[in-house]
């Protein structure tokens, strides 16, 4: 049965900047188009063109060089003012001086050579989605260059198809781990990987030919403790992937990004926003960094608060005064929820989740103002969204109530949990 439209479709076109300047052919009636910009393989901006509105070659040019003007002054910082020469070029449709200029800029993030196999265990968090676990194998089995180990953790499965798909792949690792829960799963891959560097994907993205490759590369920087990468959406055509993409999305932008304890110092006096810093469906760790800080607390996340227990490592590992690096190099493209009602559920437990975060976050250092967030900001924030949405509560708006549901359920959870051990010693599963 097709999924009803409550709003058109968006469809996706990757751009190659690298290959033409010409403006695309691109369709308004009855449809939206996300525009993804690229240099070979890297990306550098996006632009949302909405439906029935067409636009002129000159009002195109424009808002590209808008989308990707913060990407092109982050790659050209030491030659400032390459960035205006390249807008010029690019305004005047010089493609083969264009091209020159940014082969030139960006040769230096284009290794000669690609290393054939880089010592990374990839895990893989996964519970009863073969079909999707299958098709996320297939594209990690692709890859140019391959991690040292690719390790899937079946959490609390109902059946064996995961095991059957795994069977599939040479040199995949299954794990069976019957605790449900996605941090205890979380925590399983940690001490099943065998590589100091350790990289989660979900089972429901599709990995960018180098991801693997720009997951080592980052942790080439001793200063690096953790890292987050780039996540784009692989299809907007309902209405809660539109939302969501809009108002929650996982993409952290297009320009690199170190959160270290400058950061973590000048946010604290409203609560450090770690869930800023990327999304667990894209991110990596070094094991003795874990080991030191402790895994990833099992009282938070699916099968427990909601969500967060990856933000609420970001912060643990903030407080332990290590560094983690946003690469926006390192690309997985995910497909959000389909449906409203599943995006209902997913808010809920986001908010619900980010609320016993925040007040564990607060428990484990009280300089950490939480509670102006939770008492404050939050509050204000909801009491706007009510009154802009007021009468009718579309699009954006439609979630709302889910979001302050979570928020209350979460401060209720924590209530409950609180005298409980929050994470496991390292090396040590609960």
């Amino acid at each position: 049965m097709p999924l009803m439209q409550a709003y058109p479709p968006y469809t996706i076109t990757h751009i190659r900047l690298n290959e033409q300047l010409a403006m695309p052919s691109l369709h308004f009636n009855g449809q939206g188009n996300y525009l993804v910009f690229w240099w070979r393989e890297m990306a550098l901006g996006h632009l949302f063109l909405k439906p029935g509105k067409p636009l002129s070659v000159d009002a195109f040019h424009q808002k590209t060089i808008q989308a990707i003007a913060p990407a092109l002054r982050f790659y050209t910082q030491e030659t400032p003012e390459m960035t205006s020469q390249l807008l010029q070029l690019f305004k005047q449709g010089a493609f083969a001086l264009w091209a020159a200029a940014m082969a030139s800029v960006f040769s230096v993030w284009h290794p000669d050579e690609i290393p054939g196999t880089v010592p990374v265990s990839v895990v893989i968090c996964t519970r009863d989605r073969a079909a999707d676990l299958h098709s996320c194998l297939t594209r990690l089995s692709a890859l140019q260059c391959q991690p040292h180990e690719i390790v899937v953790v079946d959490n609390a499965p109902t059946d064996d198809a995961s095991f059957r798909v795994v069977e599939q792949f040479a040199g995949v690792r299954y794990v069976k781990e019957p605790r449900g829960g996605l941090d205890i799963a979380r925590n399983t891959g940690v001490t099943s990987a065998v590589c100091e560097v350790v990289a989660f994907c979900d089972d429901d993205v599709v990995v960018h030919p180098l991801w693997v490759y720009q997951v080592w590369q980052t942790f080439q920087d001793p200063a690096v403790a953790a890292m987050t990468g780039l996540v784009l959406a692989a299809e907007l055509q309902t209405e809660a992937q539109l939302i969501f993409e809009k108002h929650w999305s996982f993409n952290r932008g297009y320009t690199d990004k170190t959160y270290d304890s400058a950061y973590f110092k000048a946010t604290l006096a409203k609560g450090p926003p770690v869930w800023e810093i990327g999304a667990g469906a894209n991110m990596a760790f070094r094991k003795s960094v874990l080991d030191a800080v402790g895994y990833f607390d099992e009282l938070l996340d699916v099968g427990a608060a909601g969500c967060s227990g990856d933000s609420e490592m970001w912060y643990r590992i903030l407080l332990h005064g290590h560094a983690i690096r946003y690469n926006p190099r390192a690309i997985v493209f995910h497909r959000h929820r389909q449906e409203l009602k599943a995006l209902h559920r997913q808010l809920f437990s986001y908010m619900r989740g980010f609320t016993a975060a925040a007040l564990t976050q607060q428990q484990h250092y009280q300089a950490a103002n939480y509670r102006y967030r939770l008492l404050t900001s939050i509050p204000r924030y909801y009491f706007r969204l009510l009154c802009e949405g007021f009468p009718r509560y579309n699009f954006r708006f439609r979630t709302v109530g889910s979001e302050m549901r979570g928020i209350v359920s979460g401060l209720l959870y924590y209530q409950r949990n609180r005298g409980k051990v929050p994470y496991p010693k390292p090396g040590v599963q609960a």
